[in-house]
């Protein structure tokens, strides 16, 4: 069943003196229960590709379309209700609030849609037995190690049940060890709660956790891989593969 549909989208930055082409007519669709890696070169487009479904980013021209809403038309309060109500978000840098526990930070959304108090801890304590944080609820972000302010960033992305979760370099600020656990959890969310999730990635091993990968390269799509019956290690190697081919890209992709 489709849920994202991207139709020939383009963004450009600067102005006409000096004018760059993020993303040169890029389409394609992503199924509800998908798990789909994005990944490339510093500067391929990824992320802006990223920016644009989160509506952070306007694109310059074609048309983004979530459970066939076109969510490039939005605007004002339907635009802030579609983020809060459709979207999760999980940054690289977690983009917790320092003054607020974990409990409270990942609560906020929900307090924000006026859900009663009683149903916010219901959902908190469920989705932090899920991510395995219980023993970090009342701790702050600087009594937290990396891993655990990621999967605290993890579970207030989901605690609404958005129908799309975005994920920029989940991975980028974690060590090994905290990388595979948030995506074995990122599995669990995906194959178990039925999350949807797109994954902007410069890290072959945490793209091979995706069923999909797609290819960015100069703001084009150049590749597209799926996982299949495949291994995770098999899936990896084929990821190696298309980096290969990507040629001079390869230092910045891996």
């Amino acid at each position: 069943m489709e849920l994202l549909k991207i139709e020939n989208i383009e963004k450009y930055y600067g102005n006409k003196s000096s004018l760059t082409k993020a993303l040169d007519g890029i389409s394609l669709t992503v199924n509800k229960g998908e798990f789909v890696a994005v990944m490339g070169a510093s500067g391929s487009g990824k992320t802006t590709l990223l920016n644009c479904v989160s509506t952070i980013d306007r694109v310059t021209a074609g048309h983004i379309f979530l459970e066939g809403t076109d969510i490039t038309m939005l605007k004002g309060n339907d635009l802030n209700k579609f983020r809060r109500d459709k979207l999760g978000f999980i940054f690289q840098d977690f983009n917790l609030l320092d003054t607020l526990t974990a409990y409270e930070n990942i609560a906020l959304a929900l307090s924000i849609q006026k859900v009663p108090a009683s149903v916010i801890e219901s959902k908190v304590n469920t989705v932090a037995r899920q991510l395995n944080i219980e023993d970090v609820l009342k701790k702050y972000p600087y009594q937290m190690s990396g891993g655990q302010k990621q999967r605290v960033a993890s579970a207030r992305a989901i605690i609404t049940d958005p129908k799309l979760v975005l994920a920029d370099e989940p991975t980028g600020a974690l060590d090994s060890k905290s990388s595979k656990m948030l995506l074995e959890r990122f599995n669990y969310l995906n194959k178990e709660m039925g999350a949807t999730i797109i994954m902007v990635t410069h890290d072959s091993f945490t793209a091979s956790y995706a069923s999909r990968v797609l290819f960015i390269k100069d703001g084009k799509i150049f590749n597209e891989l799926n996982r299949g019956e495949d291994s995770r290690k098999q899936f990896f190697d084929k990821i190696i593969d298309v980096i290969t081919l990507l040629g001079g890209d390869v230092s910045d992709a891996l």
